[in-house]
């Protein structure tokens, strides 16, 4: 599998040698595995790669580049470039699913490649990557790169199930909210219902994880419901601070938001501060119909945004209101206490 070194020692100029070199290959690509897959920043393994000639050479193996992980892949949107873009194509052809979705994500977002991200993103999907499911989920729902008439909404519940069978929890509330509204689904409250709890439910399980890991030993750790501070699961008592945004997500916002890459007149991002997708046409996104100064590419989003911010600031606007004609009266979802959207034609 790995060509085999002579086994003469080697030496250095000072006549000493050199146990590196004599190390097998086989061994070398196995640590370089593990690292690359526990990398918490793209330097951790460009570190390597510009260390010598055998670890570059090792570094870029297939199987190395195939186990990197997310934050392994956390550029910058101020760090683009060709060379980053042929690196993360390299690692997707490697067979690396956070690669491909990234990629997919940055290509279609981005750089309005649409056909190209979305191919890379369903590349992620057909390996059961959950965010990628969830993102092609968003992507028919919306229409995204195409036309109203180019919703999917039947296809958007169908991804929206993979991804929630894997345990994905904006997949889980979006899908719940499909059911209790018919939204590309038969109509069932109870089965909507059922959803939403289960969305709270794991929401509720990483809090506990949270809480018995060594960040609730923090000096200053995440409070309790009635120590004045906002968070999620509200419903359960307990508030934590919102879940770590994917790496491709910061990317989109800093992109978006930095001036590197700029959104056509007319065209808004995503509201929820951790999603950083922008609108691909005209009043894409929904808003919401209280105030009508917020809108979300996803229920998912629009859960998240309304616990940890919007909350707080949501008033309704009267000429809103008479616009969209007293939608604002919805009032807020049970389970997850979101404000109702409706779609500006």
């Amino acid at each position: 599998m790995f060509r085999k070194r002579p086994r003469t020692p080697a030496t250095t100029l000072s006549g000493k040698s050199d146990f590196f070199d004599d190390l097998p290959e086989d061994l070398l690509v196995f640590i370089l595995c593990k690292l690359s897959s526990s990398a918490s920043s793209p330097s951790d393994l460009v570190n390597v790669l510009i260390t010598c000639k055998r670890l570059n050479r090792l570094g870029l193996h297939p199987l190395v580049l195939s186990k990197a992980g997310a934050k392994a892949f956390a550029i910058k949107a101020k760090n683009w470039s060709e060379s980053a873009d042929r690196f993360l194509k390299l690692c997707a052809n490697a067979g690396n699913v956070e690669a491909s979705y990234t990629l997919g994500m940055i290509r279609f977002y981005c750089l309005q490649n649409r056909g190209s991200g979305a191919s890379l993103m369903a590349k992620a999907a057909i390996k059961s990557h959950a965010p990628a499911l969830y993102s092609l989920a968003v992507i028919q729902f919306n229409g995204s790169g195409g036309s109203k008439s180019e919703k999917n909404l039947q296809a958007g519940v169908a991804l929206c199930a993979r991804a929630a069978f894997l345990g994905h929890v904006d997949a889980l509330r979006e899908l719940g909210h499909c059911f209790q509204d018919g939204y590309g689904a038969r109509q069932n409250i109870a089965q909507g219902r059922r959803f939403l709890v289960q969305a709270n439910a794991r929401e509720l399980a990483s809090v506990l994880r949270y809480l018995s890991s060594s960040a609730w030993r923090l000096p200053n750790p995440p409070c309790v419901s009635g120590s004045g501070c906002e968070g999620l699961l509200s419903d359960f008592g307990c508030n934590v601070p919102a879940p770590e945004a994917h790496p491709v997500n910061r990317f989109l916002r800093d992109w978006f938001e930095s001036g590197t890459g700029g959104l056509s007149e007319g065209l808004r991002l995503c509201s929820h501060g951790g999603c950083g997708r922008p609108e691909t046409r005209a009043h894409e996104f929904r808003r919401c119909s209280v105030c009508g100064m917020v809108n979300y590419c996803s229920r998912g989003c629009q859960a998240l945004d309304w616990k940890l911010r919007h909350k707080a600031e949501c008033m309704p606007i009267e000429r809103w209101l008479d616009e969209v004609g007293g939608a604002g009266d919805n009032g807020a979802d049970g389970v997850g206490g979101m404000v109702e959207v409706e779609e500006i034609e």
